[in-house]
């Protein structure tokens, strides 16, 4: 049995280029490129997904590895999944945002705890809604859905035919504002009913000036807004498939489907 150069080529590139899609966007994608998770499972499951769905891709173009259509074509894989990741990644920035909104009007701005996702230091609000939204994501199949988006986009964006193109690339930067209002949207119903206490506050200090609001009106902030945030949880859940929908249509269209 004899192996050419060019049939090596050829087969050496239907797994090499999905797979440099698949692991730019798994390695910024949320769950996935998570700093709990090990660089070895990312890598793991970037090869099984290309296991399963580069057999599916269409015709890859023959390139020689090491000339300079394939560093174009490199570069040009490694963008449209590093863009694909990353608009799913705002989806959980808006939660942070709207945790951090939510934390200084409770009070709580200045507790902050080590994000295991990204390795930052996040309101512990941010931190619980961002938790309440893995467990939401994984259960309603966010994550397979990213990964469908993904493979769909070897169809839709072809290995050496087309590329993200520059209206695209402003689709998904000016996508950014996006993170503000939907932070507004989860952080609303508590800044309004904390509003609503500290308006409480100040006519208590108008009508009785010896009451030390200070020292009353902090704890009773703390404990209100956890009672808030207690009682939004339920409604959390729609919210937050609202924004997931949003997202997923947002990536749709970034990866032109």
């Amino acid at each position: 049995m004899e192996l050419r150069a060019e049939e090596l080529t050829a087969w050496i590139g239907q797994y090499f280029w999905p797979f440099t899609r698949i692991a730019a966007c798994l390695a910024v994608a949320p769950l996935f490129g998570s700093r709990s998770v090990p660089a070895r499972v990312r890598l793991v499951v970037a090869l099984a997904l290309t296991a399963a769905v580069a057999p599916l891709a269409p015709p890859l173009p023959r390139v020689e590895p090491l000339s300079p259509e394939a560093v174009l074509i490199l570069a040009q894989q490694l963008l449209i999944g590093l863009a694909l990741g990353f608009g799913m990644q705002l989806l959980f920035t808006a939660l942070v945002v709207g945790g951090q909104l939510a934390a200084q009007s409770m009070g709580l701005g200045f507790a902050a705890m080590v994000d295991p996702q990204n390795g930052v230091q996040v309101p512990v609000v941010g931190q619980l809604y961002v938790l309440v939204a893995t467990l939401l994501f994984l259960a309603f199949d966010g994550h397979l859905t990213l990964v469908r988006i993904l493979a769909e986009s070897l169809h839709t964006l072809p290995v050496g035919e087309a590329a993200l193109a520059a209206g695209r690339y402003w689709d998904l930067a000016t996508w950014g504002d996006w993170v503000f209002a939907g932070a507004l949207a989860v952080a609303l119903p508590t800044v309004a009913a904390l509003l609503l206490v500290n308006i409480a506050f100040g006519v208590i200090t108008r009508a009785a000036p010896q009451v030390n609001i200070f020292a009353v009106g902090f704890p009773l902030a703390i404990l209100f807004g956890f009672v808030v945030l207690l009682a939004g949880l339920p409604a959390f859940g729609p919210r937050f498939l609202d924004l997931a929908g949003e997202a997923f249509g947002m990536l749709e269209r970034v990866a032109g489907g």
